[in-house]
This record gives structure tokens, sequence and C-alpha cells, in this order.
């Protein structure tokens, strides 16, 4: 995990200033690349010595995966930064180097350079090759690379990890660090490529959710589909010690148990006292018999943290706000833990039916899948690093995702149950009856956020959407 940033035009007192307003996703080192030379080095005081130039990328590294001695970006015949995770970096590794090509790190990143250097050998075109890739990597990405005359950007088709775009032609992980140079932020899309030069900016979509569909599948075939793809994804994304954000509800508890086949497992969970989330979690880490950590936040608490909220979420939006609080409390504790992975069931209800309008109004569960990248994991993403940890999401994993896009409907919302089909696979997979049968309130209301908010706000004489607008204004000094 990481920030990324750069840009074309005068580059250089623009990296800085990124570097600077970006650090926290960061910490551990930072590299520079050029069109004058590169700098890579463990202390920021040297920043000062990023070479000059007319286009450039950074990279602040918070290392995850390979060496930590390895700081990118990556530099061949293209050079790269990225932000996230390649979880089949090694499958693509070895393919690549009995075709003869040659790697200088064990850094998982530096599969997609080479991989990309590949397919360009193989005659595809930039856009091509980058859509060809999209469908080899099984990971959480967002990725800037040159050639030395233009940037290209992209996203994985779901859009995990934010990347946004300046018209201007400058880039970076989050808003705040285009605003701190004075541009404006707009999303990079999911499965989309925006190529920045000297010209402007060109944007096109490459490969979309939609794309991935597969046939309809029987009820059969449906059911072994999850049975195969979500052990799987939730393996892959294990570390040797592995947090899981856990609320005792069926999505979150089906991760703990498949996630402590494969490692050390420890739940965390925030909330006020006496808060629903709280006690499910208490009575299902019980039944799992996995240790539980959690933090029981006051109102004093959620106060004195909603500055730092606002500021990881950079929008003025009352219900992510509400959403934010346990999050930013639950990765509070794990960085205290020095815990760096927190797996997250985000995604589920959208791919398995799991809001009460979708038993009316089914459509929307993919409209709401569309929509999830910029609305949910933008804000997930961006308190999570706040505190120095990485989100992963296995049930947004794209063999989860398509197999749960081939569903029909009826058996993911049967006589008004929903999740129907996700609740079966989590019984056949071993999770008890009582967690499987669960209905869960949602986040915000579950850990008792919202009601401490209100009586902020009520305080203030501010509504829950005027005291986030109010926050917003006073964190980033806008009007």
């Amino acid at each position: 995990m990481c920030l990324i940033a750069g840009g074309i035009g005068e580059i250089r007192e623009r990296l800085i200033k990124m570097a600077l307003a970006g650090k926290h996703r960061g910490p551990d080192s930072f590299g520079v690349w050029t069109d004058e030379g590169v700098l890579k080095s463990d202390d920021f005081s040297k920043l000062g010595q990023i070479p000059g130039g007319r286009i450039g990328l950074l990279q602040c590294r918070l290392a995850m995966t390979g060496s930590k001695a390895f700081t990118q970006p990556f530099v061949n015949e293209l050079a790269l930064v990225h932000n996230g995770e390649v979880y089949n970096h090694a499958q693509i590794r070895a393919f690549l180097e009995g075709r003869g090509v040659s790697f200088e790190s064990d850094v998982d990143s530096e599969v997609i350079l080479r991989l990309i250097e590949f397919l360009r050998g193989k005659g595809l075109s930039f856009p091509q090759a980058v859509r060809e890739a999209m469908r080899w990597i099984e990971g959480d990405y967002a990725v800037a690379f040159s050639d030395g005359e233009r940037i290209y950007l992209f996203r994985d088709p779901v859009g995990i990890r934010p990347l946004y775009f300046s018209p201007n032609g400058f880039f970076a992980s989050e808003k705040k660090v285009l605003w701190a140079i004075g541009e404006e932020a707009v999303p990079v899309e999911p499965g989309s490529l925006v190529t920045i030069s000297r010209g402007g900016v060109e944007v096109s979509r490459l490969l979309s959710v939609e794309d991935l569909r597969p046939g309809t599948f029987t009820a059969e075939r449906a059911l072994g589909s999850l049975l195969r793809t979500i052990p799987y994804s939730v393996r892959i994304r294990c570390g040797r010690k592995t947090g899981v954000l856990f609320s005792g509800g069926l999505d979150s508890s089906l991760i703990a148990l498949l996630a402590s086949k494969h490692s050390d497992v420890v739940l965390y969970t925030a909330g006020a006292e006496g808060s629903q989330d709280l006690e499910w979690a208490r009575k299902v880490s019980e039944l799992l018999g996995l240790e539980l950590r959690e933090y029981v936040f006051t109102e004093e608490d959620v106060e004195e943290a909603l500055k730092r909220i606002v500021f990881a979420m950079e929008e003025p939006n009352a219900m992510n706000l509400a959403i934010g609080v346990p999050l930013y409390f639950s990765t509070l504790l794990a960085a205290r833990d020095d815990v760096r992975v927190l797996l997250s069931g985000q995604g589920a209800d959208e791919l398995f039916g799991g809001y009460a309008k979708y038993v009316e109004k089914p459509w929307l569960m993919e409209e709401d899948l569309r929509e999830l990248a910029e609305r949910n994991l933008a804000r997930d993403d961006k308190i999570a690093m706040l505190n120095g940890v990485e989100g992963r999401f296995p049930y947004l994993a794209l063999p989860v995702v398509t197999a749960a896009l081939g569903i029909p409907v009826e058996l993911k919302i049967r006589n008004g149950v929903r999740k129907f089909i996700l609740r079966n696979a989590a019984e056949k997979l071993g999770l008890p009856k009582e967690v499987v049968e669960r209905e869960k309130k949602a986040a915000q209301y579950g850990s008792g956020a919202q009601k401490i908010l209100k009586r902020i706000g009520k305080r203030r004489g501010l509504s829950p959407r005027d005291l986030a607008l109010q926050l917003f204004r006073e964190v980033f000094h806008s009007s």
C-alpha cells in the first residue's frame, strides 16, 4: 500500500508538495522518476533532492509484499508506480520467467511492469496491453506508468484502490494530494485507462464489471462456484497474521472462519457500549473460538476523532461519516497491535442481495456495484490508510464477482430471504446456523455511531448533514 502521484509540467516542486501531503499513505520510503533522473530514499528530508524535469512519477511506500529494501518506481523501457496488491504475482512471474523475462526484485508491483512490457512485445498497443493485463491480474491495484512522453493511469475493474487525475495533467491516490498543488481531483473510473500527454487528457473504458458476466448459472453450478471462489479469495488475501473487520454478521463471520484455516486471525470491532454489533461480535467470536479485540468508543472519543475521519474521507457526507467512525476505531486498534492487513466483508450486499431495497428492485444490485468504488471503497481505503492499515476485500475478488454475476436473482433473494445462496454456501463451509441466519443492521446503526453523531450535532445546533459539511470546511478551509 502506498501513495502514487505525478504528472506532466513543471514537476519538481509539485512532487515535493504531493509527497508531503500524502506521506501518511507510505511512510517507509519514497521514490521518484522524472525524465531527468531517479531518486529513492527512506529519508524524507531528502525530498529537496528530487530531480527536475517535465514528467514524473512518485511513490511513498508502506511495504506489504516483497522486500522492504526495494522502493518504486520500477524503471526499464517504462517507469511504473503501483498502489495495491497483486495476489497471483508468483504465478505471473513464473510464466514470464519461463519466457525469458528477468526481474530485479521480489516485489509484486514489478510483475505489472514486466507483464505490460511482455504484452507490448507481442505487438499490442498500450490500451490493448493494459486491458489484457487486467484479465491476468488477480488483485487490488491503481497503477501509473510512463513511456517518457505520456503517463497512463488505470485501476482494477472493481475500483478497490482510489486514484484521481486533474484535467491539467496530474494524478494522485487521494484528492487532498492534488488539492495541495491547487488541482481538481477527478476519479479514474474502474477498468478505465486515462492517458495524460502534453496535449491534454484522454479517457477510455477498457474492462467494466459487466464484461465479466458469464452465462446464467444453474443452482448447482452457482453454489459450487461460491464454495470454490470465496475460500480461495480469502486464502490469498491472508498474511501471516491477519485481522478481520468484524461485526458478527454473515459476511465478516464467514471471512473470519475461512481465514482462520490459513492464518493467525484476530477479529477487530468497534462500537458504543451496548450496541448490537459489539454484542454480536462478542457472541460470534466465542462460537468461532477466535480472539476479539474491541474498541468501545464514547461520545468524547468520536467528537475528538471527527476531523481526522473527515480528513481521510475528503467529503462532507453524513452517512459515510457515521460508517467511518467504527472503521476508524477498528483500524486504529489494529494499527496499535501492529496488524497491517484487515479483511473486510465489503461488497457482499451488492453482489448477493443484502439490502432490503433489492427485494423490490433487484436491478439496483449491479447499479450499486458499479458505484461502489467511489461511494464505499474509497472511504474505507482512505480511513484505513490514515492508520497505516490495508483493507482487503475477498468478496470483491474477480473470481467471486464473476461467479456472483452469473447467479440469477431468484437464488440471491428467495421468499424474502436476502443473500439466500450466500447463506447456503456459508452453512456448507461450516458457519454456525445462528450466524448464517442473522439479519444485521448497517454499520452506522449497529455500532451506535449514528446516534452519537446526532447528539454531537444537536449540541452544536446542526443536523448530521450540516455537521459533516461544517467539519469538511474546517478541515479543508473551504467556503
